[in-house]
């Protein structure tokens, strides 16, 4: 695995000249790992000083309660960050981080990414400037996300949820990153009520859908399927 090629496709290291990427790798005390399907990459309860990089695979960020109820609030996928805000903060983990699909991971030093190395590497600082920025954008997903949760019903909740889809697609045609279990979990629903609902949306004119595919119907009256 070219792990420096992988890295340059993230936006962690936008505006990096590529032959800086290696030398940055060393400096950051870089580390791979590889996980399988299932498995947990970060447990709530854990303090950590690493923030991960994901190379391959998809994992989920969950929260789960006392009596093993989960709530998936994220998807990460290939050259997103993972563990950053607890890592600056310094603060145990509140969430855990569970393989979806058999994944690699690059774990890197937050510690030595907030402090300029004994090299004084030129392309630290847009290093920071770039971290900071995915730390906002992840702030304002989670708003969106609180978003869907505030709405009163399950009917409300997919809706907002699928219109903000739509909206990010460009397009009334889109395909969502969750099952329905996943779909279910990130919405704090429950699943059958959840699917009877979008039953009873698609029969009212509103979508249609196959598998996590979707069209939202407010002009065309044409199904999908």
């Amino acid at each position: 695995m070219d792990i420096p090629a992988l890295c340059r496709n993230s936006r962690l290291f936008l505006g990096i000249a590529p032959e800086d990427v290696s030398a940055m790798l060393q400096c950051l005390s870089a580390k791979e790992k590889a996980y399988k399907k299932g498995s947990f990459l970060f447990h709530a309860g854990e303090e950590q000083v690493l923030m991960g990089l994901l190379l391959s695979g998809r994992v989920h960020i969950i929260q789960e309660d006392f009596w093993g109820g989960r709530t998936i609030l994220a998807e990460v996928v290939m050259g997103q960050v993972f563990g950053e805000a607890y890592a600056c903060a310094k603060q145990p983990l509140e969430v855990s981080v569970e393989a979806v699909e058999d994944c690699s991971v690059l774990f890197l030093d937050v510690g030595k990414v907030l402090h300029v190395c004994t090299s004084a590497c030129a392309f630290h600082t847009r290093l920071v400037q770039n971290l900071l920025t995915l730390l906002a954008e992840k702030n304002l997903l989670l708003t969106k996300k609180v978003e869907h949760m505030a709405k009163r019903t399950t009917r409300e909740k997919l809706l907002s949820f699928l219109s903000s889809q739509a909206m990010r697609a460009e397009s009334s045609v889109f395909t969502i990153p969750f099952n329905r279990q996943q779909l279910a979990d990130y919405l704090a629903v429950e699943r059958s009520a959840m699917s009877a609902e979008l039953s009873k949306l698609r029969k009212d004119g509103w979508l249609d859908y196959q598998k996590n595919t979707f069209r939202l119907l407010k002009w065309e009256k044409e199904p999908l399927f």
